[in-house]
C-alpha cells in the first residue's frame, strides 16, 4: 500500500472537482480526503495499491469535464492506513 498527497492546479474549483475524485476513489477502492484550498488548487491525500493511485492521478490529470487542469503535484508519504473510506473534507 502507499499513499500520495497531491496538489492540483488550474480551472478546479467550482467545476464538481471534489466530487468527481471522490467518485472515482470510491470506483478503486482508494481511502482517504479531497478538498478545495483557499489558493484555488484541489489537495487531496490518496491511500492503496499502487494500480489504484495510478489511476486515480491519471483521472486527476483529466478532471471532469468543464475543469481544465494545470498541474499535479504529487509528493510520496509514508502510507499510514488511517482512513476507512474517501471523504470530501472542509476548506483550508
Amino acid at each position: 500500500m502507499f499513499r500520495k498527497h497531491v496538489f492540483i492546479s488550474g480551472r478546479v474549483q467550482g467545476v464538481y472537482f471534489r466530487l468527481f475524485v471522490q467518485e472515482t476513489a470510491r470506483e478503486t477502492g482508494v481511502r482517504g480526503w479531497v478538498r478545495n484550498r483557499r489558493d484555488g488548487r484541489v489537495e487531496a491525500v490518496f491511500e492503496g495499491p499502487p494500480e489504484a493511485l495510478e489511476k486515480m492521478i491519471r483521472r486527476c490529470r483529466e478532471g471532469p469535464p468543464a475543469s481544465r487542469v494545470e498541474n499535479v503535484e504529487l509528493i510520496d508519504e509514508a502510507y499510514q492506513g488511517e482512513y476507512m473510506d474517501f471523504q470530501i473534507v472542509p476548506k483550508v
